[in-house]
């Protein structure tokens, strides 16, 4: 049986593929802090999985858990991943995303080489590129998040230099009813439960145009497992290969409002949204699609949840939660009348 590590287990990928490695048979141990913000997605595999603490800024706990795990494959997955939060904090940002996976890289080469490590880079390291990305594609970051994740890409390819197996997965912008509601997508469908239910306060939103290659995160961590079963280690672009704006997305969640309002007409777009310059990112990427024909030859990866399935998706999971939300809340209200009286 293999012994799988993920770092950042408690999040969206890290949910995801704890759940598809169980499916195929590993043994998985995953990699929290002492105070995870949210085990919510882990609850219903808690008990197959064996929790390990530590901190990527610290190297002795990392040490401990790698020990423990004694793994075949690390999947480092945690980060500091808010590109807003990178600007504000961007020695921490290093820290974490490039120190991080130094520490774990090290512990690998030091005491069990022969594990194999992938590390979650990101389509934010090529900026505004002017064409769709592939693996060669030049990185010409824009923000401290960015470059951060091309640092710790380049490292990853010292090492794999030194005879590990390490491995980059340049992953476009994955998406789920587990994304973190700090991000623009959960922003728009947790505001689309309130819509639902008659809230017509306004979401403010920076850039409307921005564009990107937006898929599901589920399907993503079949690649992520597949990087590590070739042969030799290499670094693959995963993504949808079609991008779509920020106001395509919100257009696109209107629409299932509709159906699921029995099509009734909703308004438009400047009903529901309104642009707070504040908002605003600087250095805005503008458009991001990747180009993931390598993946697809080599791994036999496609996406299988197209743009309106993930948005589907997303909506539906968030109309269930608020909906059970606002029936606790009734049944709290109604048991606290007769005291009340």
């Amino acid at each position: 049986m293999k012994r799988a590590l993920i770092t950042g287990i408690s999040g969206q990928d890290g949910s995801y593929l704890a759940e598809y490695l169980l499916q195929l048979g590993y043994e998985v141990y995953g990699l929290v802090r002492r105070e995870p913000q949210s085990m919510r997605w882990l609850e219903p595999i808690r008990d197959q999985i064996e929790l390990l603490y530590g901190d990527m800024r610290d190297a002795t706990s990392l040490e401990v858990a790698f020990r423990k795990a004694w793994p075949d494959e690390v999947y480092n997955l945690a980060g500091q991943v808010f590109v807003p939060t990178s600007w504000e904090c961007p020695a921490e940002t290093f820290d974490i995303n490039v120190g991080g996976l130094a520490r774990l890289l090290k512990i690998i080469a030091e005491q069990k080489p022969e594990t194999r490590i992938y590390q979650a880079s990101s389509s934010e390291m090529f900026g505004n590129a002017d064409e769709v990305c592939t693996e060669h594609t030049s990185m010409n970051p824009t923000s401290p998040y960015g470059a951060s994740k091309m640092a710790a890409h380049r490292l990853l390819a010292v090492y794999r230099g030194r005879g590990l197996f390490a491995v980059g997965g340049i992953l476009f912008n994955h998406e789920s009813p587990r994304r973190g509601p700090e991000m623009v997508t959960r922003k728009i469908t947790l505001a689309a439960a309130r819509w639902m239910h008659g809230d017509r306060t306004k979401l403010k939103l920076g850039n409307l145009e921005a564009r990107r290659d937006w898929g599901f995160a589920g399907d993503y961590v079949g690649a992520m497992h597949a990087m590590l079963q070739r042969p030799e280690p290499k670094d693959y672009v995963i993504g949808t290969g079609k991008s779509h704006s920020i106001a395509e997305f919100i257009g696109q969640v209107l629409a299932e409002l509709n159906s699921c309002n029995g099509n009734a007409e909703s308004g438009g777009i400047e009903d529901y949204v309104e642009v707070d310059p504040r908002l605003l990112r600087t250095g805005e990427i503008h458009d991001l699609r990747a180009d993931a024909s390598v993946a697809r030859m080599e791994l036999g990866w496609k996406p299988r949840v197209d743009f309106p399935g993930l948005v589907r998706l997303m909506v539906q999971a968030d109309l269930a939660a608020f909906g059970r939300h606002l029936r606790a809340a009734r049944a709290a209200t109604a048991a606290a009348a007769p005291h009340q009286l």
